[in-house]
């Protein structure tokens, strides 16, 4: 029989289960849509219904030791969901008592960017390394705060809400209502509202001018400034340079060795790194220049959010 932990990433749009073992490895993954099931209970349920799918499908029995979960707006200390922006429960919802009453084993939540910041330490590129930062870039933008060795939870377990981090005076709204929140500019969703504010700023030719909103995707933004559209070439510079004076003070309060950057906006590669580097260095202090890696996660793309999950269920056994 194998000894693993369940990962859970529970996103705005998407939750991703995963059989994790000690080492690293995702056994078995699957996923379904979050937002299909607004009741609470029937939520947890359908998990329930996931995990048992996974272990019937493994090839030998599998020892549940425990479960590790990331969420939005998760509290560390009291396992619960608290005023999530993106997510259909709203208030203050029990999850670590509710799910207690189907498993009963360790179940362990927090913020998903802490969990994706202990998954880069413990399986990612992140290593041996006491200082640095996880930005996750997603449809918003989260944070995971590594510091002396230890992950940054705060007194309430809020802290590293960097996300909603006022960049720009009376700027764009953030899904938590802060003006020039920085996710409203750095995040999957920032990134197509800047490509509508260039549209109306420029007059240069893009493709994007016969396409609605609603059917933006991050994928198409970042193939057509790789072909060189104007647009889409402007919309990856402002974003980074948004992000790059953001990290530069955000530097000031850990002088981190490293900042990572996953997600699906972290994965058009040189088209934010450049740009954001470039900035970051312009805006950092001068005694912290030249001493902060910017760096992609060391994590599959398509486990990080299971294996960083899986991470905080595993920090308590191993």
């Amino acid at each position: 029989m194998k000894d693993i932990v369940v990962g859970i990433d529970i996103g705005g749009t998407i939750t991703k289960i995963g059989l994790v073992t000690k080492d690293g490895q995702c056994l078995r993954q699957n996923s379904f849509r979050t937002r299909d099931f607004p009741v609470f209970r029937e939520f947890l349920q359908n998990i329930k219904t996931h995990v048992e799918k996974l272990q019937d499908e493994y090839f030998e029995p599998v020892n549940i030791l425990g479960f590790g979960v990331g969420a939005p707006n998760a509290s560390y200390h009291r396992g619960t969901l608290e005023y999530p922006a993106n997510l259909a429960w709203k208030g203050v919802t029990p999850f670590v008592e509710e799910f207690q009453k189907l498993y009963d084993v360790p179940i362990k939540i927090t913020n998903d960017a802490n969990v994706a910041a202990l998954g880069e330490m413990i399986y990612g590129n992140a290593k041996g390394m006491k200082d640095f930062i996880v930005i996750t870039l997603g449809t918003g933008l989260g944070s995971g705060i590594v510091a002396n060795g230890e992950l940054i939870m705060g007194h309430d377990g809020f802290a590293g809400e960097l996300g909603h981090f006022a960049v720009v005076d009376e700027g764009r709204l953030t899904g938590l209502g802060v003006k020039g929140g920085l996710e409203a500019y750095v995040s999957a969703t920032g990134l197509k509202r800047t490509i509508m504010h260039m549209l109306g700023y420029y007059r240069e030719d893009s493709r994007f001018r016969s396409i609605a909103f609603n059917d933006l995707h991050g994928e198409e933004i970042s193939k057509a400034a790789e072909e060189g559209d104007f647009i889409a070439l402007k919309a990856f510079d402002y974003t980074g340079e948004i992000l790059g004076r953001a990290l530069a003070n955000f530097v000031t309060f850990s002088q981190p060795e490293a900042i990572f950057l996953l997600g699906g906006l972290a994965s058009s590669g040189k088209l934010i790194f450049e740009p954001t580097i470039k900035y970051m260095e312009e805006n950092l202090i001068t005694v912290y220049r030249g001493k902060v890696k910017l760096l992609p996660s060391g994590m599959e793309e398509k486990n990080s959010a299971i294996l960083g999950a899986a991470a905080l269920g595993w920090k308590d056994i191993l």
